[in-house]
């Protein structure tokens, strides 16, 4: 019995660590080819460690184009992702909080909504929002990467906190009230530090859709010199004449140091926010 336990116990590690080497794999690729020289990327694709490392594809991809060196595109990458997630999280904390304590007429209409919008494609949106966003003159801007943030338009997020929310005992509310704390009081002194978990997995989460959203900036952003780190590595790669691949790497590598950085620091609650729905009264 122990031995066929055991059995089981090695197949599973055997399973699991095949599976993350599957997985991790093209990201340790992409890492290593962005030491080898760029003609020859492809030609050893087959070989992983470079016969020779090559350091000088870091220097040249951060040089940038037309004198915009990629620290620009890194910082508009961050104000962008940011500002997005500080936007999305405190208005869908909000919302979730309308939802889940408030009594009003239509809510349950409101709540149907929600849900019905998170099933949608973003495809289906995409032309009636270039559109909308057309007539407000904010093409061109950060205003259609931030602002519609601004107000709980991820679905997700709500319905996350909403199920945080219906975890904390009603009684917590009725005491506040009590004492006189009125809803915003509530809301920013009972709720929101119970729902910690859910906010930083929130946070998590917006900051890198948001970090690697490449289709948007496409759509509104027309000036280099506003590009995102996601639309700069484009530039790398042009099939009119010769393409720096190594230097795209070597750039796309040093992109995904903030999300993995974040997770590593933050994965303790990202995991409790998954895995839990608040306070259990």
């Amino acid at each position: 019995m122990m031995t066929r336990k055991k059995a089981g116990k090695i197949l599973y590690h055997v399973i699991v660590c095949s599976l993350g080497l599957v997985m991790i794999y093209p990201l340790f690729w992409m890492f290593m080819s962005s030491f080898k020289e760029s003609n020859t990327i492809f030609l050893t694709a087959g070989q992983l460690i470079p016969e020779k490392f090559v350091f000088s594809n870091y220097t040249n991809g951060w040089k940038g184009f037309a004198k915009i060196s990629f620290a620009v595109f890194f910082k508009n990458s961050f104000f962008i992702a940011v500002t997005a997630t500080l936007g999305t999280v405190f208005s869908s904390a909000l919302v979730a909080y309308g939802l889940a304590r408030c009594r009003f007429f239509g809510r349950k209409i409101l709540f149907a909504a929600m849900l019905v919008s998170m099933m949608l494609p973003a495809q289906v949106l995409m032309i009636p929002q270039y559109l909308w966003y057309q007539k407000l003159g904010w093409v061109g801007s950060y205003k259609p990467l931030i602002l519609p943030y601004c107000f709980a338009i991820q679905g997700f997020f709500v319905y996350l906190m909403i199920n945080f929310i219906d975890g904390i005992p009603r009684e917590l509310d009725e005491a506040a009230k009590i004492d006189g704390c009125s809803y915003y009081s509530i809301f920013s002194r009972i709720i929101m530090p119970l729902i910690t978990p859910a906010l930083i997995t929130a946070s998590i989460f917006s900051f890198m859709w948001r970090w690697d959203d490449f289709l948007s900036a496409l759509l509104y952003i027309n000036e280099s010199a506003k590009y995102p780190v996601s639309l700069a590595l484009k530039l790398f790669s042009d099939p009119g004449s010769s393409s720096d691949y190594g230097a795209m790497f070597a750039m796309a590598s040093l992109s995904i140091l903030p999300a993995v950085i974040i997770f590593i620091c933050l994965q303790k609650y990202l995991v409790e926010g998954i895995s839990t729905s608040g306070l259990k009264g």
